[in-house]
């Protein structure tokens, strides 16, 4: 099957099977849209043929009467007449096909009939298969509008492509980005996805010239690898703003703590954001970010800084506050930048950064360039009204030579038809306008996202070679000692057949100890009674010995110091493959969801910033004055348990609950490795 998409999305001919008279009609409503196309157009109907009107009764008469190459079928028939449409489009020549039609696996048994058959159809023909149950795809700029909703005809060419899961999606955010003042290169709504999906879109997509920063709107992955390759693709030569639909799915929970915190959304979500997405929480979020991204970008940088200039001072402070809650240094300016910018501004306005102009003046270009050209400084945003008898605002910005090689963002207040005008010439300009603090904070959190990402994707060198998991069930001695091997800090400890053994251990460890049931079936110990921690005397010892009971075997361990637990776990998701998950230890992690997420393998510059995705990072920040977590040790640890994982494709899951942060580094205080075949 050919993975050229060009004759769906940029066909040289065109036709419509299933056209009808009927206004109604999903034929008639393609029929209307794709009349503006400027290339080779036939209708079929092998019901009601009229040639005198360019109605034929089949692909092949039509094809022979238009005398071009139609590339694109577009079907309008029902479910059931799918398959032997789309066989007949492929004999005729047609290369790709859009069905909009609904009926196939979401109707039952009959319908996911229908779907095979077209599957079948697409696989032995060749021919790419976009849909069903889309409303269709859009490519403004070369006047083609496959879709039966009116207004995506009159959506202007521009260079943010978006390709959506859901066909309504696909129109709604192009919809969106117009409103802000953004042009489309190509909207596809990817459907039941039965051929084409996301990721062929994707990589078509890496390689067109028209659009320089991609929408990627997701509900499901049904190929997680696939995916995280084409958005990878596309990332390293073009922004991916991605948005995934199922915060409250949280799906089916595996056994361990970290299987139980990896929900698909999560887990999707930290996916496209390690291959290079700028990953959101909502549509509005996604319209600011590509508002910012289709035209300006940060060098990579794992910390930009933001300077704020405002006219006001109120909308600067909004911004200020939003950029400290997004972890966004706002640096104070270098004192050559205050003193040049003491002799542009009355005396009372504050100019260390925010910088407070108070109402604009002729100087408020020499102002934004100053700000601007600060070393300290990465990206400008500006905030000002369209007043009467004040400042251009959009020749200022240019005057100040903002744009990509000063990287600014403008928020533009004022009457809408003042604010149109504005962002008109701004965008003209290549500097991004807004239309609020909020949607102004949006884009600086997407430009600093991106370079921080690209930042670290500079950085990161694939893990060493490690060494995979050994053969036979492992109890915790036996895992703790593989964990010693990857250079993980274990307590130590003596493995003890009796209670001979076990007394002995007291004696060469010293008190006080933990004392432990050693079986390699048994994954949650506490819940059995096979745990006992600050054992310090022999009558402690045989209580403990007790109470585990007879016949078992011990583990006899040192007590670690007091600090701040974590759980970190590498597991297979069904999805993307391997990952790691780590956060704080105990049910806080479980009940609040707070954890990071990582596909595994990977480096240790990536690994080393997973705490930063956490909401309680604080803690291991020397909070109250606890120990500080050592941010390379800490990727040393997890990029070398994820890659113990990649080698060992007999093991589905490796955890540490808890790694302690201790004042001397990180112990794994507990670890269970379970083989594959434990899942099955």
């Amino acid at each position: 099957m050919s993975t050229d998409l060009t004759p769906m999305l940029a066909p040289e001919g065109v036709v419509v099977i299933g056209a009808s008279r009927q206004s109604g009609k999903l034929g008639a409503a393609m029929a209307r849209s794709l009349a503006p196309f400027p290339g080779a157009r036939a209708l079929v109907n092998a019901r009601r043929p009229e040639p005198d009107e360019g109605v034929y009764a089949s692909v092949a008469k039509a094809a022979a009467h238009t005398g071009g190459r139609l590339d694109l079928a577009v079907l309008c028939v029902p479910a059931s007449g799918c398959a032997q449409a789309l066989a007949e489009a492929a004999a005729a020549g047609c290369r790709a096909a859009l069905v909009c039609a609904g009926g196939f696996g979401e109707a039952g048994p009959e319908g996911e009939q229908y779907a095979q058959a077209l599957r079948r159809v697409a696989q032995e023909t060749g021919i790419r298969l976009l849909g069903p149950n889309t409303s269709g795809f859009f490519a403004p700029h070369l006047g083609l509008t496959a879709s039966f909703v009116p207004a995506a005809g009159q959506l202007p060419a521009g260079d943010i492509a978006v390709v959506a899961a859901s066909g309504g999606v696909n129109h709604a955010l192009s919809f969106d980005l117009v409103a802000a003042g953004n042009g489309i290169s190509v909207g596809v709504g990817i459907g039941a996805g039965l051929d084409v999906t996301a990721a062929d879109v994707l990589e078509h997509l890496a390689e067109d010239d028209r659009t320089t920063a991609v929408a990627l709107h997701l509900e499901t992955v049904p190929d997680g690898p696939r995916m995280v390759e084409a958005v990878r693709l596309v990332a390293a030569v073009k922004p991916v703003v991605a948005l995934v639909v199922g915060r409250t799915d949280v799906g089916d929970f595996a056994r361990s703590h970290t299987g139980a915190l990896a929900t698909s959304w999560r887990t999707t979500r930290a996916a496209l954001r390690q291959a290079g997405a700028v990953v959101v929480d909502d549509e509005r979020e996604m319209v600011d970010a590509l508002t910012a991204l289709s035209r300006i970008r940060l060098r990579p940088d794992p910390d930009p800084g933001l300077a704020i200039v405002t006219a006001q001072a109120g909308p600067g402070l909004l911004l200020a506050d939003r950029a400290g809650s997004d972890g966004i240094q706002v640096p104070e300016l270098a004192e050559a930048t205050r003193r040049t910018l003491s002799e542009l501004l009355p005396p009372l306005t504050y100019q260390r950064n925010p910088v407070d102009t108070g109402r604009p003046a002729e100087t408020f270009a020499r102002v934004l360039d100053a700000t601007a050209a600060d070393p300290a400084v990465d990206l400008l945003a500006v905030y000002a009204l369209t007043e009467p008898d004040s400042v251009d605002l959009a020749s200022a910005a240019q005057d100040a030579g903002l744009g990509a090689d000063s990287p600014a963002v403008v928020v533009v207040g004022g009457l809408p038809e003042d604010v149109a005008e504005q962002r008109a010439r701004l965008h003209k300009a290549g500097i991004p306008a807004l239309t609020g603090p909020a949607s102004a904070a949006n884009a600086v959190r997407a430009l600093v996202t991106h370079a921080r990402q690209r930042a670290v994707r500079a950085e990161a060198a694939s893990p060493e070679t490690t060494a995979s998991v050994p053969a036979g069930p492992l109890h915790e001695d036996a895992a703790k000692t593989f964990l010693s091997e990857l250079g993980i800090r274990t307590p130590d400890r003596v493995a003890c057949e009796t209670r001979a053994d076990a007394h002995y251990a007291l004696r060469l460890l010293g008190e006080p100890v933990a004392v432990k049931v050693l079986d390699a079936s048994i994954l949650h110990k506490t819940e059995v009674g096979g745990v006992h921690l600050g054992v310090r005397t022999p009558e402690e010892l045989d209580a403990a010995l007790d109470a585990i009971g007879p016949g078992r075997r011990y583990l006899v361990e040192a007590m670690a110091p007091a600090g701040v637990d974590l759980v970190l776990g590498v597991r297979r998701d069904p999805v993307f493959g391997p990952v790691v998950l780590a956060g704080l230890g105990g049910t806080a992690a479980e009940v609040l969801a707070d954890v990071a997420i990582r596909l595994a393998p990977l480096s240790e510059a990536e690994a080393a910033g997973m705490p930063d995705d956490l909401a309680a990072r604080a803690l291991l920040d020397g909070w109250r004055g606890g120990p500080v977590l050592d941010r390379a040790e800490f990727g040393r640890v997890v990029s070398a348990l994820a890659a113990a994982l990649a080698a060992s494709p007999d093991t589905a899951e490796i955890e540490i609950n808890p790694l302690r942060l201790t004042a001397d580094g990180l112990i794994a205080l507990d670890a269970v490795i379970v083989r594959t075949a434990d899942r099955t």
